[in-house]
């Protein structure tokens, strides 16, 4: 019975687990002016899609990380973005924008949007930052929240999973061909 059981909670577990990798599903984050960014937007670019609390100290922290980073990746093809989801963040945003000047948008998103994006079990606790890496193909290849070992060092483990999906080939651009020779039709 006992392992019964068990198996009964492993099968569970890896039915509401996040599947990764995974098709990113349309993704929407309002802006505090109004405006709306849409994952789609990205399509061809590594997204990183950082979702935080406003009143979050660790979300807080990550800002000048992510913006450091943002500006050393940005014309390699990676795009930084930031949503909000706790209660009150479409007005709480402007605030935390103007306080920590992240160089990438940031806005918020329902809280229900969230967890559908996130594939989060009802049971799990959620835990702050998290992110989600999303490759050229506008898959989701690698997510990681707040709780996890890759948070000791968010700089080093960010650049490295950004660095592993950049040496990835760009859909599109054949390799170069090898020159061969021709012979003259005499």
């Amino acid at each position: 019975m006992a392992t019964l059981i068990a198996m009964s909670g492993i099968l569970l577990t890896q039915a509401f687990a996040q599947e990764v990798p995974r098709p990113a599903p349309e993704f929407v984050i309002h802006l505090p002016n109004g405006n709306q960014v849409l994952l789609s937007q990205f399509n061809g670019k590594i997204v990183l899609l950082a979702f935080m609390l406003t009143t979050c100290p660790h979300c807080q922290h990550a800002i000048p990380i992510l913006s450091a980073i943002q500006k050393d990746y940005a014309a390699k093809g990676v795009q930084i973005l930031g949503t909000t989801f706790n209660d009150g963040a479409p007005q709480l945003v402007p605030d935390f924008i103007n306080q920590f000047r992240p160089n990438f948008p940031v806005g918020s998103s329902p809280r229900e949007s969230v967890a559908e994006f996130q594939q989060h079990p009802p049971w799990k606790r959620g835990y702050v930052p998290e992110f989600v890496f999303i490759d050229r193909k506008r898959v989701i290849r690698e997510q990681h929240s707040g709780e996890e070992e890759f948070f000791k060092d968010e700089d080093k483990s960010v650049r490295a999973v950004l660095d592993n999906l950049l040496k990835e080939p760009v859909a599109g651009k054949a390799a170069p061909k090898k020159a061969t020779a021709v012979k003259k039709a005499s």
